[in-house]
């Protein structure tokens, strides 16, 4: 009996998390949404002006239990940057380069002239408040990882598929535990530590510390 109840209060202490954590997502949201309002008049015609393309961009990332999912973001590359990194022959070296550094890259050429800006003040990620308002995201949670990134880090790092598991038990988030304590450098397995531990304590109270913390994460870049 007494297992039973120590059950239901884990089960409800959950529900309520994950209640509080929706309301939050919806909330914050709708008023990121207005309060930048004037930025996505502007930002996309700045994004057409600087170079051909659209001026979203999409890309499956791996969502809450392995769930696939397109991620919004405003452009910030030329239009074919990925088929540049994977398919052409003068851009070897740099995609050599990009699969040793944890799939991160410093001074990017596919990066355009608005796109260094939008990505310094973390505007590019603007559009996935509707990654949140769907419900694919969270504005508090790990990284949104790419499947491609998910099945080379697991055998460039085997004993972190522990960490990836349990990262991927709650959903990515805008904004997360790692970017905002200064360690945007760590290298995967680190970074992936960082997302387990916090999915795994499921705390409002942090995802407010967090959320508190992001403007600075922001302009820290500069």
């Amino acid at each position: 009996m007494a297992k039973r109840k120590r059950d239901d209060g884990i089960f409800m202490t959950i529900s309520v998390y994950r209640i509080g954590k929706r309301a939050l997502d919806i909330a914050v949201a709708i008023i990121l949404t207005f309060i930048f309002l004037p930025l996505w008049l502007i930002i996309p015609v700045l994004i057409k002006l600087g170079s051909s393309g659209p001026a979203l961009f999409s890309q499956l990332r791996v969502g809450r239990n392995g769930k696939i999912f397109k991620i919004l973001k405003f452009r910030s590359m030329v239009a074919n940057a990925d088929d540049l990194l994977w398919k052409a022959s003068t851009y070897k070296e740099l995609r050599n380069k990009f699969t040793k550094s944890d799939w991160k890259l410093e001074n990017d050429p596919r990066v355009t002239g608005v796109g260094w800006v939008l990505r310094r003040l973390s505007i590019d990620e603007f559009p996935q408040v509707f990654n949140i308002l769907k419900g694919d995201m969270s504005i508090v949670g790990p990284r949104a990882y790419r499947p491609q990134e998910i099945e080379a880090q697991a055998k460039k790092y085997p004993y972190a598929k522990k960490w990836i598991e349990k990262a991927l038990m709650v959903k990515p988030g805008l904004t997360g535990l790692w970017q905002v304590s200064g360690r945007n450098d760590v290298p995967f397995d680190k970074r992936v530590q960082i997302d387990a531990e916090y999915a795994s304590r499921k705390s409002l109270v942090e995802d407010l510390w967090i959320l508190l913390k992001t403007p600075k994460a922001m302009l820290s870049k500069w």
